[in-house]
This record gives structure tokens, sequence and C-alpha cells, in this order.
């Protein structure tokens, strides 16, 4: 059997029992699945910790994957991760899972549509380190600009599901949520206030760093 690039990365490491569990809880929530894929989950925990952040920003906490992944990068006394998320149940989950994991003392959630969320965090003069996105896709754009306003010179932002499992590729492909992934990624790749690359592994990643 040939296995792909990722499933190979993948077999490398250990099972993840506390991700594991979170997987578990999530199919058993009745949710989607659509939490980061476990080699970008490794690939955010090292790099909250390679940039030192202190303050993550997470858009999009579904059953509380990622959230694990970027608390482990996190310092265990001061760091700081906050989730915005639509859906009361979600972030319950979420936060569920994060207590258990041990990280429930340095996460908080704030429960409405992300982009009113956004607004309040400029208006308060919020600043943060590290950024993920991996929410609705529709406004990926809306939310790089934000994340923008909102970061610590050298921020890094990450930026899930950029290749819409091959649509973004496909030119006969230009629904709303297509066209706006899209710009996302032209953004990420054209903007002078950002350094960054897309990686094309799982179902694609963006990073970029603030100037």
């Amino acid at each position: 059997m040939m296995l792909t690039p990722e499933q190979y990365g993948d077999e490398l490491y250990a099972k993840d029992e506390v991700l594991e569990r979170v997987t578990r809880s999530i199919a058993d929530s009745g949710l989607q699945d659509v939490s980061i894929a476990p080699g970008y989950g490794r690939l955010l925990t090292l790099l909250v910790k390679l940039a030192g952040a202190r303050s993550v920003l997470e858009i999009g906490a579904l059953g509380g994957y990622s959230g694990i992944c970027l608390a482990r990068g996190l310092p265990t006394q001061g760091g700081k991760l906050l989730s915005l998320e639509l859906k009361e149940e979600n972030a319950e989950l979420a936060r569920r899972n994060l207590q258990e994991a041990g990280f429930g003392h340095m996460a908080d959630y704030r429960i409405a549509p992300a982009l009113s969320s956004l607004e309040e965090l400029v208006e308060e003069g919020e600043r943060f380190d590290f950024f993920f996105i991996d929410a609705d896709k529709e406004n990926y754009p809306n939310y790089l600009e934000y994340a923008i306003k909102l970061a610590n010179p050298g921020a890094l932002i990450a930026g899930d599901n950029i290749l819409l499992r091959g649509r973004t590729l496909n030119t006969d492909k230009n629904g709303p949520s297509v066209q706006a992934m899209r710009r996302f990624n032209e953004t990420i790749a054209r903007d002078d206030r950002l350094i960054s690359t897309l990686l094309p592994a799982y179902d694609g990643l963006a990073l970029a760093m603030v100037k």
C-alpha cells in the first residue's frame, strides 16, 4: 500500500490520547468534525512556541482540538487563548475539552458572530501575538484584515482549509466561499504588510507574519 506524505508523517507519531478524546467528543456531540489535521495541529503548537506568543486569538473553536494545540505552545503562566465561536454548544464543548486537557485556566470564549467580536476587540485596544483562522470561509478576507489590525508587531497568522478540498484550485468552481478563499490567499501572498507562505499538505494552510 502506498501512503500519502500526510499519512506517512502521521504514522510516525504515537496516538495523542488527549486529542483522540476530543475527536470522540465531537462525534458524540453529533457535530461534523472539521478540526485541523493532526500534522498541522502539531505545527500550531510548534509555531506558537517558536514565536514566544503569550496571547492567541482563535476564530472558530468547534470542539477545542485546535485550541488545545495552540494552548500547548503557550507559557503555563500568563498564556492566554481567546476563542471566538458562534454557537454556545460548540464553545461549551471546547471549554470542557480544554479544561480536561489542563488548559482551562488560560482559555476564554466569546459567543457571537466573529466579526462583531473582532470589532469589539479593536475598540477595546486588544492585541495578540498569534491568530488561527478556521471558521466560515466567506469571511476569511475580513478575518485577515482584523487579524492585521489586532496584531502585535511580528505576530503570526495561520489560516486553515485554504484549498477547500480542491475547489480553490478548480477554475470551474466559483461559489462565494471559493472566491473569498482565493482573495484571502492572494492577500496572504501579495500584501506588503505580510511575510508569508502557503503549505499545500492536508487541505492547505496559510502562514503569515505581520511586519
